[in-house]
């Protein structure tokens, strides 16, 4: 017996890669697993394309040379590459995407938090927005870190280390309370 899935368009996160610096290759290979849809820059598409990674669109306001065929041109329009390719993402109606990048610039993101749902991964950790009164299970000791500031932020079944990390006390949930439309949280991966 065997099991045969139909991924449809959109159904998985699209991957946009913006930078592969210390990524780690099984993990991008996770996030590749069920082709999506690829969006990356000129300089990253090389790295890829040594890969043997399928690339959908290339963000450029001009290119010399694709080295894959049916690749389609993305213009930045005067944005920065991650504004460029949400725009995009959101504008086709994407409802999620998966973002590897060198350089962690969340108000990048930030726009785009209520229209997408956005991952990113950076540094050897997971970030990604949450709406207050978010919840979720993790094994005790795991560490949390809160970016950015909030008013009124109530944090449940955590325990401050240091500036905006925090540790799980025991297996179980916790919980964020605040008075934001979100707020973005990172979890070491």
């Amino acid at each position: 017996m065997s099991s045969h899935h139909i991924v449809r368009e959109k159904q998985e996160p699209a991957l946009l890669v913006l930078g592969l610096d210390g990524f780690d290759d099984e993990l991008l290979g996770q996030l590749l697993e069920w082709s999506p849809t690829v969006i990356t820059t000129p300089l990253t598409a090389e790295k890829l394309n040594s890969y043997g990674i399928k690339i959908d669109w290339i963000i450029a306001d001009g290119i010399d040379e694709i080295e894959q065929s049916d690749v389609k041109l993305m213009s930045a329009n005067n944005h920065n590459l991650a504004e460029a390719a949400l725009k995009h993402l959101t504008a086709y109606e994407y409802p999620s995407v998966n973002i590897v990048t060198d350089e962690l610039n969340l108000s990048d993101y930030e726009p785009y938090a209520a229209q997408i749902n956005i991952v990113v991964f950076n540094n050897g950790k997971k970030i990604f927005p949450v709406s207050p009164g978010f919840s979720k299970w993790k094994p005790a000791g795991d560490i949390v870190e809160i970016l950015g500031d909030v008013k009124n932020l109530e944090i449940i079944g955590l325990e401050k280390l240091g500036e905006n990390r925090y540790k799980t006390v025991k297996d179980g949930l916790f919980s964020l309370r605040f008075d934001a439309p979100f707020l973005f949280i990172a979890e070491e991966l």
